[in-house]
Protein backbone atom coordinates (compact mmCIF):
# COMPACT_ATOMS: atom_id res chain seq x y z
CA UNK A 1 0.00 0.00 0.00
CA UNK A 2 1.45 3.32 -1.07
CA UNK A 3 0.49 6.62 0.47
CA UNK A 4 1.63 10.22 0.59
CA UNK A 5 2.12 12.25 3.74
CA UNK A 6 -0.75 14.68 2.88
CA UNK A 7 -3.21 11.76 2.88
CA UNK A 8 -2.55 11.11 6.57
CA UNK A 9 -4.52 13.26 8.98
CA UNK A 10 -3.78 11.29 12.14
CA UNK A 11 -0.49 9.65 13.12
CA UNK A 12 -1.10 7.13 15.91
CA UNK A 13 1.91 5.86 17.86
CA UNK A 14 2.28 2.99 20.26
CA UNK A 15 4.43 3.92 23.27
CA UNK A 16 6.56 1.15 24.79
CA UNK A 17 9.31 -0.18 22.51
CA UNK A 18 8.06 2.11 19.74
CA UNK A 19 8.60 5.72 20.82
CA UNK A 20 11.64 4.56 22.77
CA UNK A 21 13.91 1.66 21.70
CA UNK A 22 13.55 -1.91 23.00
CA UNK A 23 17.15 -1.72 24.18
CA UNK A 24 15.97 0.52 27.02
CA UNK A 25 15.64 -1.14 30.42
CA UNK A 26 12.19 0.43 30.88
CA UNK A 27 9.99 -2.35 29.51
CA UNK A 28 11.94 -5.07 31.34
CA UNK A 29 11.59 -3.14 34.60
CA UNK A 30 7.82 -2.93 34.13
CA UNK A 31 7.63 -6.64 33.35
CA UNK A 32 9.50 -7.48 36.56
CA UNK A 33 7.08 -5.36 38.58
CA UNK A 34 4.11 -7.08 36.93
CA UNK A 35 5.52 -10.50 37.89
CA UNK A 36 6.05 -9.33 41.47
CA UNK A 37 2.49 -7.98 41.65
CA UNK A 38 1.02 -11.23 40.31
CA UNK A 39 3.08 -13.22 42.81
CA UNK A 40 1.92 -11.07 45.76
CA UNK A 41 -1.75 -11.33 44.85
CA UNK A 42 -1.81 -15.03 43.96
CA UNK A 43 0.80 -16.43 46.34
CA UNK A 44 2.56 -18.11 43.42
CA UNK A 45 6.31 -18.45 43.25
CA UNK A 46 8.14 -16.40 40.65
CA UNK A 47 8.21 -18.95 37.78
CA UNK A 48 4.50 -19.71 38.19
CA UNK A 49 3.69 -15.99 38.42
CA UNK A 50 5.62 -15.39 35.18
CA UNK A 51 3.61 -18.14 33.48
CA UNK A 52 0.32 -16.67 34.67
CA UNK A 53 1.41 -13.18 33.64
CA UNK A 54 2.23 -14.45 30.13
CA UNK A 55 -1.06 -16.34 29.89
CA UNK A 56 -3.16 -13.35 30.82
CA UNK A 57 -1.21 -11.17 28.40
CA UNK A 58 -1.79 -13.68 25.61
CA UNK A 59 -5.46 -14.25 26.41
CA UNK A 60 -6.54 -10.67 27.13
CA UNK A 61 -3.93 -8.35 25.60
CA UNK A 62 -2.84 -7.02 29.01
CA UNK A 63 -2.09 -8.87 32.25
CA UNK A 64 -4.17 -6.41 34.24
CA UNK A 65 -7.37 -7.62 32.54
CA UNK A 66 -6.80 -11.17 33.75
CA UNK A 67 -5.94 -9.95 37.23
CA UNK A 68 -9.18 -7.97 37.42
CA UNK A 69 -11.27 -10.80 35.98
CA UNK A 70 -9.85 -13.65 38.04
CA UNK A 71 -8.38 -12.01 41.17
CA UNK A 72 -10.56 -8.94 41.74
CA UNK A 73 -7.68 -6.46 41.78
CA UNK A 74 -8.16 -2.72 41.42
CA UNK A 75 -6.94 -2.02 37.87
CA UNK A 76 -5.86 1.53 38.67
CA UNK A 77 -3.77 0.36 41.62
CA UNK A 78 -2.24 -2.36 39.46
CA UNK A 79 -1.30 0.05 36.67
CA UNK A 80 0.14 2.65 39.06
CA UNK A 81 2.19 0.01 40.90
CA UNK A 82 3.68 -1.86 37.94
CA UNK A 83 4.54 1.35 36.07
CA UNK A 84 6.31 2.91 39.06
CA UNK A 85 9.72 2.75 37.39
CA UNK A 86 12.39 5.37 36.87
CA UNK A 87 12.08 7.01 33.45
CA UNK A 88 15.74 8.07 33.67
CA UNK A 89 16.68 4.86 31.84
CA UNK A 90 15.29 6.54 28.70
CA UNK A 91 17.31 9.26 27.04
CA UNK A 92 15.71 12.48 25.75
CA UNK A 93 15.34 12.29 21.96
CA UNK A 94 15.28 15.71 20.27
CA UNK A 95 15.72 14.12 16.83
CA UNK A 96 12.55 12.07 17.31
CA UNK A 97 10.73 15.18 18.49
CA UNK A 98 11.76 17.05 15.34
CA UNK A 99 10.70 14.18 13.08
CA UNK A 100 7.28 13.96 14.72
CA UNK A 101 6.84 17.74 14.68
CA UNK A 102 7.43 17.75 10.92
CA UNK A 103 4.51 15.40 10.25
CA UNK A 104 1.34 17.17 9.09
CA UNK A 105 -1.83 16.47 11.04
CA UNK A 106 -2.52 15.27 14.57
CA UNK A 107 -0.27 12.97 16.55
CA UNK A 108 -1.81 10.56 19.05
CA UNK A 109 -0.34 8.07 21.52
CA UNK A 110 -2.29 4.80 21.81
CA UNK A 111 -0.94 2.54 24.55
CA UNK A 112 -1.84 -0.32 26.87
CA UNK A 113 0.15 1.46 29.56
CA UNK A 114 -1.38 3.51 32.33
CA UNK A 115 -0.83 4.71 35.87
CA UNK A 116 0.82 7.93 34.68
CA UNK A 117 3.54 6.00 32.84
CA UNK A 118 2.79 7.35 29.33
CA UNK A 119 3.02 10.99 30.45
CA UNK A 120 6.29 10.36 32.30
CA UNK A 121 7.83 8.68 29.27
CA UNK A 122 6.76 11.42 26.86
CA UNK A 123 8.09 14.07 29.23
CA UNK A 124 11.41 12.25 29.59
CA UNK A 125 11.76 11.91 25.81
CA UNK A 126 10.99 15.62 25.51
CA UNK A 127 8.19 15.05 22.99
CA UNK A 128 5.00 15.45 25.06
CA UNK A 129 4.15 18.73 23.35
CA UNK A 130 3.93 17.00 19.97
CA UNK A 131 0.82 14.97 20.85
CA UNK A 132 -2.75 16.17 20.71
CA UNK A 133 -4.12 13.12 22.52
CA UNK A 134 -2.87 10.43 24.89
CA UNK A 135 -5.19 7.42 24.79
CA UNK A 136 -4.01 4.92 27.40
CA UNK A 137 -5.57 1.78 28.86
CA UNK A 138 -7.52 3.75 31.45
CA UNK A 139 -8.93 6.06 28.77
CA UNK A 140 -9.98 2.92 26.89
CA UNK A 141 -11.99 1.71 29.87
CA UNK A 142 -9.53 -1.15 30.48
CA UNK A 143 -10.13 -2.60 27.01
CA UNK A 144 -6.60 -3.28 25.71
CA UNK A 145 -5.08 -3.79 22.31
CA UNK A 146 -5.50 -6.07 20.39
CA UNK A 147 -9.19 -6.23 21.37
CA UNK A 148 -11.17 -4.53 18.62
CA UNK A 149 -13.07 -2.47 21.18
CA UNK A 150 -9.89 -0.58 22.11
CA UNK A 151 -9.53 0.70 18.55
CA UNK A 152 -13.22 1.53 18.27
CA UNK A 153 -12.99 3.56 21.48
CA UNK A 154 -9.89 5.35 20.20
CA UNK A 155 -11.65 6.21 16.92
CA UNK A 156 -14.70 7.53 18.76
CA UNK A 157 -12.80 9.49 21.42
CA UNK A 158 -10.44 11.18 18.95
CA UNK A 159 -12.81 11.43 15.95
CA UNK A 160 -10.40 9.50 13.71
CA UNK A 161 -11.18 8.59 10.10
CA UNK A 162 -9.21 5.31 9.82
CA UNK A 163 -8.70 5.63 6.06
CA UNK A 164 -6.73 8.78 6.77
CA UNK A 165 -4.83 7.44 9.78
CA UNK A 166 -1.61 5.51 10.27
CA UNK A 167 -0.80 3.30 13.25
CA UNK A 168 2.80 2.50 14.19
CA UNK A 169 3.39 -0.48 16.50
CA UNK A 170 6.13 -2.88 17.56
CA UNK A 171 3.68 -5.76 18.18
CA UNK A 172 2.34 -7.48 15.06
CA UNK A 173 -0.91 -8.74 16.55
CA UNK A 174 -1.86 -5.19 17.56
CA UNK A 175 -1.89 -4.15 13.91
CA UNK A 176 -4.44 -6.67 12.64
CA UNK A 177 -7.55 -4.98 14.15
CA UNK A 178 -6.29 -1.61 12.93
CA UNK A 179 -5.94 -2.99 9.40
CA UNK A 180 -9.46 -4.43 9.53
CA UNK A 181 -10.79 -1.00 10.54
CA UNK A 182 -8.99 0.72 7.67
CA UNK A 183 -5.79 2.13 9.19
CA UNK A 184 -2.49 2.13 7.34
CA UNK A 185 -0.28 -0.09 9.49
CA UNK A 186 3.45 0.07 10.22
CA UNK A 187 5.49 -2.48 12.18
CA UNK A 188 8.76 -1.25 13.66
CA UNK A 189 11.46 -3.33 15.27
CA UNK A 190 12.58 -6.90 14.77
CA UNK A 191 10.80 -8.57 11.85
CA UNK A 192 10.36 -12.33 12.02
CA UNK A 193 11.41 -14.40 9.00
CA UNK A 194 8.72 -15.45 6.57
CA UNK A 195 6.09 -13.69 4.51
CA UNK A 196 4.75 -10.42 5.87
CA UNK A 197 1.11 -10.70 6.95
CA UNK A 198 -1.34 -8.82 4.75
CA UNK A 199 -2.38 -6.66 7.71
CA UNK A 200 1.08 -5.04 7.91
CA UNK A 201 1.51 -2.48 5.15
CA UNK A 202 5.01 -1.26 6.01
CA UNK A 203 7.96 -2.33 8.15
CA UNK A 204 11.06 -0.55 9.44
CA UNK A 205 13.88 -1.42 11.85
CA UNK A 206 12.89 1.45 14.15
CA UNK A 207 10.59 4.45 14.30
CA UNK A 208 13.11 7.12 13.37
CA UNK A 209 14.28 5.29 10.26
CA UNK A 210 10.64 5.01 9.18
CA UNK A 211 9.94 8.70 9.75
CA UNK A 212 13.13 9.77 7.99
CA UNK A 213 11.81 8.16 4.81
CA UNK A 214 9.15 10.81 4.19
CA UNK A 215 9.88 13.69 1.80
CA UNK A 216 10.07 16.95 3.69
CA UNK A 217 10.23 15.27 7.11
Amino acid sequence: MKFGVPEIRDWVFDLDNTLYPPASAMYDAISLRITAYVARVTGLDRPAAEQLQARYFHDYGATVVGMVKHHDVDPHHFLADVHDVDAACIDPDPELGALIAALPGRKIVFTNGGGGHPRRVLARLGIAQQFAHLFDLEAAGMVPKPQRGAYERLIAACAIAPRHALLIEDTPRNLEPAYELGFITVLVGSIRPGPRPCYIHHTAPDLKSFLRGFPGV
